[in-house]
Order: C-alpha cells, then sequence, then structure tokens
C-alpha cells in the first residue's frame, strides 16, 4: 500500500513547447535516492524540451528509510512532480508496478512513459533520441550501455543477462537490465490488459528483464540506442545486490519459459 500526491504543475519551464506536442511521463524508482534526486531534478530542468505541456514528473519513494519523500515533496522549482509513496520497501518491481499504474491514470495513448534512475547515472542527452524512436513507431526503447567507472561485478552482470536472456528467451537486446527506457503508453496499456497485475512478478532488478520478455512475447517493435553510464555521478553505493539478482534472472526466465510452453500445448 502506499499513497499519491495530487500531481503539482510546478512553476513551467522556459522552452518546453507548444500544447499541441504530446506529453512525456517520467517514472522514478527511488530509494534512499535524496542525495541524488537535487541532481537530476537539475539536469532534468537544463533540458525543458522532455516536458512539453501536460508531462508529469513521477518519483515513486519504495519505502525509504532517507529524506527521499521530504526531498520531492518540498521540491518547488519548474518540474511538474508528483510524488508516489509506497508504505515498504518493495524492490523496483512494486516501484514500477506503482509509477505505471499513475502514469496511465494521466496518459493518452499517444504519449509516452520513460522511465528512468534516480541516481542520475545515465546522460539523459540521449533521451531525445530515444523518444525519437518511440515517435517512428517502437514500442519500447531500451538504452544500450556505454559503460563508465562501472564495477567488474555490474559489468559482469549485465553482459551475462542480456546473454542469457537472449539465449533463453529470444529476446534480441544488448541490455535487458537497464532502468532508461522509453514506452509507448498504447503498447504499455496493451502489456497491462493481456497480463493484469503479473506483469511485473519480480520484485527485484530482474523486473527490467522479465517486462522486457513480455512485451517480446506480445510482438512489441524494440529497438536500442546507445547510452554513457557512469556511475562514478552517483552519491553513494547502489543498493543492487549482485548473487539475489543472478538467482531473480534464473527464476524470472524459467517462469518465461514455462509459461510460453504452456501457451504452446
Amino acid at each position: 500500500m502506499g499513497t499519491m500526491e495530487a500531481a503539482r504543475p510546478g512553476m513551467g519551464i522556459p522552452g518546453a513547447g507548444p500544447r499541441t506536442v504530446v506529453p512525456n511521463l517520467f517514472v522514478v524508482p527511488a530509494y534512499n535516492e535524496a542525495a541524488n534526486l537535487p541532481n537530476l531534478f537539475r539536469d532534468l530542468e537544463a533540458r525543458p524540451r522532455l516536458f512539453p505541456d501536460g508531462s508529469a514528473l513521477i518519483v515513486v519513494d519504495d519505502g525509504s528509510a532517507d529524506d527521499t519523500a521530504a526531498v520531492v515533496s518540498a521540491y518547488d522549482g519548474p518540474l511538474p512532480v508528483q510524488l508516489v509513496r509506497l508504505d515498504e520497501n518493495g524492490g523496483p518491481g512494486a516501484a514500477f508496478r506503482a509509477g505505471f499504474l499513475a502514469a496511465l491514470e494521466r496518459a493518452g495513448d499517444d504519449s509516452l512513459v520513460v522511465t528512468m534512475e534516480a541516481d542520475n547515472t545515465s546522460d539523459l542527452d540521449a533521451v531525445p533520441r530515444m523518444i525519437e524512436r518511440a515517435r517512428g513507431g517502437a514500442d519500447v526503447v531500451l538504452a544500450s550501455w556505454v559503460m563508465h567507472n562501472v564495477a567488474a561485478p555490474r559489468r559482469v552482470l549485465s553482459a551475462g543477462a542480456a546473454l542469457f536472456i537472449r539465449g533463453l528467451l529470444g529476446v534480441e537486446a544488448k541490455t535487458v537490465s537497464s532502468f532508461l527506457r522509453v514506452y509507448r503508453t498504447s503498447a504499455l496499456r496493451g502489456a497491462h490488459e493481456r497480463y493484469g497485475e503479473s506483469l511485473i512478478r519480480e520484485s527485484g532488478f530482474a523486473c527490467k528483464a522479465e517486462l522486457l520478455a513480455k512485451f517480446a512475447s506480445l510482438g512489441a517493435r524494440i529497438e536500442e540506442v546507445p547510452v554513457d553510464l557512469d556511475c562514478s555521478r552517483r552519491v553513494g553505493k547502489s543498493s543492487m545486490p549482485i548473487f539475489r539478482t543472478i538467482f531473480a534472472y534464473w527464476r524470472m526466465a524459467v517462469r518465461q519459459r514455462l509459461a510460453r510452453g504452456a501457451a504452446a500445448a
């Protein structure tokens, strides 16, 4: 369970574009990210064209123990920020479920849902290129990581997960675990209608590969854009548990294979 604040319109970002441009709904899961969110807000403020009229920045506080929710609630800048607050830490899967529901409540089928990390490690200059691909017909656009200052265990996990998912589930993607993605709202809504609450069953970081596998099974058009990932931009340590995530990939992949086998029978 959790709470959702009403969306705040923000002060308005100069250069945000005319009303004829369809909105972007940003979904940002945040667990103990009070130190990183101000940097993310500043980077987004510097890119006003990402926020045409009707857009929103939905930050999902995933039961943080720090001041994450307070930082979001206290924000009074130009971004149209909305806080969704979960009572307990449920992991990225729970945060994405809540964020997607909040986005779909206000999104038209021509809008886009953009997911990203709260720790500001992604190069946001790539987002317009990703949005352009979605506007061109892609249902899901993935960030294909070009890694800088990334620890060896995470590099191995990212490469191994992509190889594993490609081999076992037949999903053609170089990066299957990236938070930075762009979804066409019509495709996301269709996936919700098909899978319901089981669209995201994995609570941890494997939820992103799970989502990708399910979109692929629905015949979604999936494209990738190279994006720099620089972990030196993050304040504090990553919350990703490496070995637990590896196990979750195996569990998710086996579940997906069994589901495909049952559907084909």
